[in-house]
């Protein structure tokens, strides 16, 4: 009969093996501590306040999911967001670095090296329950961030549904497996979300990127040394009906309905779906912006480029696209990757044609409802390497 060690054993042996192998391979295993929050927040998801593909004002159909008007709330929406904080009082947000700017809506970058770990301490400022669920890491029952019939109890509960005011730690262990295969390269992706309602959470904007670079693979500050730049890209389609904040969204920025007008339903799927005009409660978004809102994504000719491409949790088929440069995924030449519900996908790119470039999901819908951005490619420094 085989015996079965308790969780804390197992952690124990797990812990040592990964600090073995580290040290095994010249390194010193770390852990890093990040300290996160749940912070409510006024989300604009179009902040130049025009069309960035077309630059000019919203009019037709882009004012339809941009600009307010009756039972349409338009470019800013209530919401729940993860952002970083510099210390366990969480009084000061730690500023975002430049180059990752175009994370947007994204929670923070967490980043660690196979046979780390990852502490996590959460703050929920949010005015509902919320977690942190990662995948990908090794955890325990107490640091899984969902609730669901497992037969747990007591403390390895506490980690399911984070209250409002209250605080949890998440410790995550980097195996082997976290980490990339030998034909990956040197980073691996991964991402993290909320998991007490998935997806009223994510609606509501509870999600975020996660890097593993191989044991030895990465610099100083954490990136992987096999890339000159890198990019998190999540194709997120949230669905304003579903977060719980829709009503208070709907009270504070849509303009009031003429009285005698009719709210369309779309019954497209055989339901009722929730909301002013349903569709234009939709936001087709690249990392929570629209309309090629989403800043910062910029390299030179000759770079290696890593782009990491995720979705998120609704009825969701995506089709990446680049304009203008090529990218090597699964070992083949593309310009077009797949992405399913909550798919990571790593893509490589050596850019060689300089301009400004469309970066957009090829699905019609949601290229016509602002799944759209530019990504810009400057010629190269004088004495760069061919």
């Amino acid at each position: 009969m085989p015996v079965r060690l308790p969780h804390h054993l197992v952690l124990s042996a797990a812990m040592l093996l990964l600090s073995a192998c580290s040290h095994a391979a010249g390194r010193a295993s770390r852990t890093s501590t990040y300290y996160i929050a749940a912070d409510e927040v006024e989300w604009d998801y179009a902040p130049s306040g025009k069309n960035g593909i077309t630059g000019q004002p919203f009019s037709g159909i882009d004012a339809r999911y941009m600009v307010s008007g009756p039972a349409r709330v338009g470019r800013v929406w209530h919401k729940a967001i993860y952002r970083e904080y510099t210390d366990s009082s969480f009084k000061t947000l730690k500023p975002r670095a430049a180059e990752w700017e175009h994370l947007g809506i994204l929670g923070p970058l967490i980043r660690a090296e196979v046979g780390d770990t990852i502490r996590v301490v959460f703050r929920n400022n949010a005015s509902f329950p919320a977690s942190v669920h990662p995948h990908g890491v090794f955890y325990k029952k107490d640091s899984e961030g969902a609730g669901y019939a497992d037969g747990t109890t007591n403390m390895d509960k506490a980690d399911d549904a984070v209250p409002t005011g209250g605080t949890h730690v998440y410790v995550w262990l980097v195996p082997e497996r976290a980490g990339p295969t030998a034909s990956q390269g040197k980073s691996a992706f991964w991402m993290y979300h909320s998991h007490v309602d998935e997806q009223s959470d994510i609606s509501a904007g509870l999600i975020g990127p996660m890097i593993i670079t191989a044991r030895g693979g990465s610099r100083a500050d954490g990136t992987p040394t096999d890339v000159d730049r890198e990019f998190v890209v999540a194709f997120l389609e949230l669905d304003e009906n579903n977060s719980p904040f829709f009503d208070r969204n709907a009270e504070r920025y849509a303009r009031p309905v003429p009285k005698m007008a009719h709210l369309p339903v779309d019954t497209s799927f055989g339901i009722l779906v929730r909301g002013p005009a349903t569709e234009t409660s939709f936001r087709e978004t690249v990392n929570g912006l629209s309309y090629g809102n989403t800043p910062g994504l910029s390299m030179r000719v000759g770079d290696r480029v890593r782009w990491y491409l995720m979705g998120a949790t609704d009825f969701e088929f995506h089709s990446p696209h680049w304009h203008g440069n090529v990218v090597t995924i699964n070992g083949m030449r593309t310009d077009v990757a797949s992405l399913t519900a909550m798919e990571m996908v790593t893509a490589d790119m050596i850019p060689d044609n300089p301009g400004t470039w469309l970066f957009h999901c090829h699905v019609s819908d949601h290229l016509r409802m602002g799944m759209q951005a530019l990504y810009t490619v400057a010629a190269a420094p004088s004495g760069a390497r061919p």
